[in-house]
């Protein structure tokens, strides 16, 4: 393209640069070559597309460097891309307008990059052109002439090898000369008749755009109107135009009816234009090899893309990746389990007994302790998605998955987010974002919570382990018990491919979207680029997420702690406690009596605190849902444990424990000095009966229920604040709530009623 007219930066204190490119070019790796750690991550105002911007200077000059989603064209198919066209046309309020775009291209294929680059020199702004990745094109016996290329282009070309930091400087030095000097806008490469109509739509134009820059003669950017007249898909059109009646979208059809008709057709010509021009820009600046060099990435793919070996290689990845969530996971989470709790008695200690101590530790203190122990899982789980991403192998475990997923109404991209959902469905749900298209990634976090996370596992162990017989098959390789855990994750698995295709041919039915996948070449990943990922996804879990499981936290504490009548509850036991006090203070500190003392104490305790259980919010909706919740074997007890159990599904464990009053002898409760007894919790259990009856609550059909009911249910307040901070709305979280918990209660419906029908 040639040039034809000047224009100068206006100065302001900050220069803002925009960072563009097509995915895997290495753009994320050269943002944080130039900003370091001085990033901030967020959304865009409105969208919950990710917003990174990071500061740096050079030579006395302010950039504000923000790095736009990877994109192949300026063409908006989605919200990543019109985030970056809504940005360039400085359509956000809060965001200061761009003064330079730095493009970057990969030059191992530089020629469909410039695309792009095409695309991005029409709007008018100065622009730099990085060409990374040099090293791979000399790997493919590819060699670019920088200089005959910035001539050709009109517009300053560095070099860089991002992930090893080199061009880094020249690269500001780029931007400062530009800050400086006059630029000059490219002429329209598109052919005459083309441009005639994009001139008359201009006028017709004026005044309906929701939001345009303006010209002397008010009319919005001549690369504006030729975006809308391209748009045939109307994702553009119907972000941008203020159009009742319709007026403007038939003058828009009426455009390219015409153009169609003298060889024009839209959008084919736009291809045909830009392809053109990128071959002319590279004409004696690019030397291509004779014959195609077979490289490392390509021997490599001819196994890991290979339908039996490669599918071997990526279930040995996924099988270290899965493993590596849960057991690196268990000490770090195991240290801040420890911290909570040394926090909470260290607070006890301190505190008078009251609502204020029992909030500080249950409600404040629990409800951090809640959030912070997922950390560990999400720094692993995002630590080895940014390893992965980088170093190009994401990119064909989504190849190998596509041709599963795609049969459920998904796609290659949906199967990483699903596996994460086993250990927890946060990261699971956070790690969605990696897909495009709106409605499969949408469908991928609603049903992402089905998968079996971790916190179903204590709620699985204790069921299984009272109710169900340890009978074994094949000379014990096989168990009951065993195969009871596995049908209940093939329960979840089940129902979210139920659930997907449900989605895929209702609420969220679509035109079938093409899955289209760049295999990028292999690479060194970037540690520094790995470690800032990691950092960025555990922040913003933190910051988003965890402000609101707090406060669902708070309001769980009031439910269990309130009314708290202390007068009524404890009175019955207080002569009692009080003769065992004075006895074990009577007795000396090494005294064998004392150890039956403060198991007594400790079963009062525990009695007190199931009565207070029993006369709180929610021990009285408990009761209240009852019959509700009969019909699934269930008493009031469990009803009320399920309510309670709201915040996190492991709860139910503890809060069975407190209602039933489990202990280590039958009658108190199974934390011992030793640990957990899981025979006691199994002996009361099975002992527990119905008010006023001797008819026991717990039986096979029952523990079978409640299994099925936390294996479909959306017990889980991290879950649900993550769906509405990725979501941006309330609409899906609570669509999400309810059409789980109606799954779980038709599930442990039928599962009870069967069972009980099969056991006569």
């Amino acid at each position: 393209m040639s040039t034809n007219s000047n224009a100068v930066i206006s100065p302001s204190d900050t220069i803002n640069v925009a960072l563009v490119g097509n995915p895997n070019t290495g753009k994320s790796t050269l943002f944080g070559a130039l900003v370091g750690v001085r990033q901030r991550v967020g959304n865009y105002p409105g969208v919950t597309v990710e917003k990174k911007t990071g500061l740096f200077s050079h030579d006395g000059n302010r950039f504000e460097l923000t790095d736009l989603p990877g994109l192949y064209s300026l063409a908006p198919h989605g919200r990543d891309e019109m985030v970056a066209v809504d940005l360039l046309l400085g359509r956000y309020k809060s965001e200061s307008p761009v003064d330079i775009v730095v493009c970057i291209v990969d030059a191992s294929n530089i020629e469909r990059n410039l695309y792009l680059v095409s695309q991005v020199m029409e709007l008018g702004l100065p622009i730099l052109v990085v060409v990374n990745m040099l090293d791979v094109a000399k790997d493919h016996g590819m060699a670019i002439d920088v200089a005959k290329l910035s001539e050709r282009l009109a517009v300053p070309v560095v070099v860089t090898q991002a992930n090893r930091g080199q061009g880094v400087e020249k690269i500001k030095d780029e931007l400062v000369s530009l800050s400086k000097e006059p630029f000059r806008t490219p002429t329209n490469p598109f052919p005459q008749p083309f441009q005639r109509e994009v001139r008359n739509l201009q006028k017709v134009l004026a005044g309906h755009l929701d939001s345009h820059v303006g010209d002397a003669d008010n009319l919005p950017p001549r690369w504006l109107v030729e975006r809308l007249l391209l748009d045939v898909r109307g994702y553009l059109t119907t972000s941008l135009l203020i159009d009742e009646g319709g007026r403007i979208k038939t003058e828009l059809k009426a455009a390219r009816k015409r153009l169609a008709e003298i060889g024009c057709s839209v959008p084919g010509i736009e291809t045909d234009v830009r392809y053109g021009w990128a071959r002319s820009a590279l004409e004696g600046a690019l030397e291509l090899p004779n014959q195609y060099k077979l490289t490392v990435s390509d021997r490599l793919d001819s196994v890991l893309t290979n339908r039996f070996w490669g599918t071997i290689v990526f279930v040995l990845v996924m099988v270290t990746v899965f493993q590596a969530v849960f057991t690196w996971a268990v000490p770090v989470m195991a240290l801040v389990d420890g911290w909570v709790e040394f926090l909470g008695k260290a607070v006890e200690a301190g505190m008078q007994e009251g609502p204020l101590r029992s909030l500080v530790v249950d409600g404040l203190l629990g409800g951090v302790g809640g959030v912070m122990i997922f950390l560990p899982q999400i720094l692993i789980l995002f630590f080895f998605i940014a390893l992965l991403e980088d170093c190009g192998y994401m990119a064909r475990a989504a190849f190998l998955m596509d041709r599963i997923m795609v049969r459920v109404g998904l796609s290659g991209k949906s199967f990483i987010p699903m596996l994460s959902s086993f250990a927890c469905a946060v990261p699971g749900i956070m790690a969605a974002r990696v897909i495009g298209n709106e409605r499969n990634r949408l469908a991928t976090i609603l049903v992402a919570p089905l998968m079996t996370c971790s916190a179903r596992l204590p709620i699985y162990a204790l069921l299984i382990a009272a109710f169900i017989p340890p009978t074994s098959y094949l000379g014990g390789l096989i168990s009951l018990q065993g195969l009871t855990l596995m049908a209940l994750y093939f329960l979840g698995i089940f129902t979210a491919v139920l659930v997907a295709l449900l989605l895929k041919k209702s609420i969220l039915r679509g035109e079938p979207t093409p899955f289209m996948l760049e295999l990028p070449s292999y690479k060194t990943p970037s540690l520094r680029t790995v470690f800032y990922r990691v950092f960025e996804r555990g922040w913003m879990f933190l910051r988003t997420a965890g402000t609101m499981i707090l406060l669902v936290s708070i309001i769980a504490w009031a439910a269990l702690y309130y009314p708290h009548n202390a007068d009524v509850v404890e009175a019955p036991f207080k002569s009692q406690l009080s003769e065992l006090h004075r006895s074990l203070d009577m007795l000396p500190a090494d005294a064998p009596e004392r150890v039956e003392i403060v198991r007594q104490i400790a079963r009062i305790d525990r009695q007190i605190a199931s009565e207070y259980q029993q006369q709180s919010i929610i021990g009285r909706m408990g009761r209240t849902i009852e019959p509700i919740v009969k019909p699934l074997g269930w008493d009031w007890r469990i009803g009320c444990a399920v309510l309670a159990s709201f915040p996190a599904r492991e709860v139910v464990v503890a809060t069975l424990g407190v209602i039933y009053n489990v202990g280590d002898d039958g009658t108190a409760n199974g934390t011992t000095e030793e640990g957990f007894n899981e025979s006691a919790w199994a002996k009361r259990l099975r002992g527990v009966t119905w008010d006023g009856t001797d008819r026991p609550v717990f039986n096979i059909p029952v523990a079978l229920s409640l299994m099925t009911f936390f294996a479909l249910c959306a017990q889980c307040s991290a879950t649900l604040a993550v769906i509405k901070t990725e979501t941006n709305s309330w609409k899906w979280p609570i669509f999400t709530f309810v059409y789980m918990t109606g799954f779980a209660y038709l599930g442990a419906l039928i599962t009870y009623q069967v069972g009980m029908w099969m056991g006569g």
